[in-house]
């Protein structure tokens, strides 16, 4: 499995970069034009009843996978997620994360792992924070949704960094200071800072970066906005 440690460090902002808001129809010379200002690839499936969209699928990733070392991250949509969870394992994905609403959930995590990947969980606006308690052993990150899921170009709720500091809270509480949260939906240049200092290790950047002019500039800009400071404040050394 990838070090998250390395993935996602203290000292610094982490970007996944959207494939859903690359040009679509040249996706390959996209890959490698985007791997230098990608910590990871973010990339969304469905089981289109989950949400209605398709998104990506194994194949498609599989093709995708030879253009770049950057880690694939797949959020996994999904009313029963462990068949798509075995088949994007198959495809290179490195990164999984299925939703906590999700039927098979616990299957699905454990599958994740078994298969070599980092198994995380992803949780809906309208689900409570609280639901992580119960899976914290058997995830390695979080994801939390800051929009009706399976929207593009949505504002971010404004209850999303305190649903951040929420789940700081509760991680905490059982000794996983360093669980990786990575905030998805509504990232905006007038959001990522609010996120940053709630505690969030990364952000799924989509328009905010691809519609940049100067890709390197904002990406410098998103992995700045944590500096060596998190967690409400605290210095990042008191915390490790």
């Amino acid at each position: 499995m990838l070090p998250l440690a390395e993935l996602y460090p203290r000292d610094r902002l982490a970007v996944e970069v959207s494939l859903w808001s690359a040009d679509l129809a040249d996706l390959g010379a996209e890959v490698t034009r985007l791997t230098p200002y990608a910590d990871v690839f973010h990339i969304d499936a469905s089981d289109t009843r989950f949400v209605p969209s398709p998104l990506f699928f194994p194949d498609l990733v599989a093709a995708l996978r030879p253009r770049t070392t950057v880690p694939f991250h797949v959020h996994v949509m999904a009313e029963r997620a462990l068949p798509l969870v075995e088949d994007f394992a198959r495809a290179g994905v490195d990164l999984l994360s299925v939703h906590a609403e999700a039927e098979d959930i616990a299957e699905a995590l454990q599958a994740i792992r078994a298969l070599g990947g980092a198994a995380g969980l992803a949780l809906r606006l309208d689900t409570p924070v609280d639901t992580v308690a119960a899976h914290l052993d058997d995830v390695d990150f979080v994801v939390l949704i800051g929009t009706p899921l399976g929207t593009k170009g949505t504002t971010m709720d404004p209850a999303a960094p305190d649903r951040v500091r929420h789940l700081r809270a509760l991680a905490a509480g059982t000794g996983r200071y360093q669980l990786p949260v990575i905030a998805d939906g509504g990232i905006r240049e007038n959001t990522v800072p609010a996120l940053a200092a709630a505690g969030v290790d990364a952000v799924v950047a989509g328009s905010l970066l691809l519609g940049s002019d100067d890709l390197a500039a904002t990406a410098t800009w998103l992995h700045n906005q944590r500096g060596d400071m998190a967690f409400d404040g605290e210095r990042v050394e008191e915390r490790t």
